[in-house]
């Protein structure tokens, strides 16, 4: 099993920066990839960024060159630097760890809000 837990959410205006944090715990060697998705209102959860175990990252074309994500395996932690944040990212941003075996877990969620 691993446990997941985000923070670092909160309400900021547009153009200004939040940084999101989610602490493992549990089976961590088991963790192939850590990931950040969202979801707003109505519509589907939606990848954010991934960061393999060995340092290999993704990100979705909406926030390329203005979120960071990166991997703190001493601490094994995951953030997400998000920088010129938008109303459109406006989510619950959601903490997922992708096992070797394939296995799925998910964190809570903590909420960002972007003000216009």
């Amino acid at each position: 099993q691993v446990q997941l837990v985000e923070s670092g959410g909160g309400l900021v205006q547009a153009g200004e920066s939040l940084r999101l944090s989610c602490a493992a715990s549990g089976s961590i060697f088991r963790i192939r990839t850590l990931g950040w998705y969202r979801q707003a209102p109505g519509k589907q959860r939606e990848l954010v960024a991934t960061i393999t175990s060995t340092g290999s990252t993704n990100y979705a074309d909406s926030v390329k060159g203005r979120f960071t994500i990166s991997r703190d395996n001493a601490k094994n932690t995951v953030y997400l630097q998000m920088n010129s944040l938008k109303p459109e990212d406006t989510a619950v941003y959601y903490c997922r760890a992708r096992t070797y075996a394939s296995e799925t877990y998910w964190g809570q969620g903590t909420q960002v809000t972007v003000s216009s």
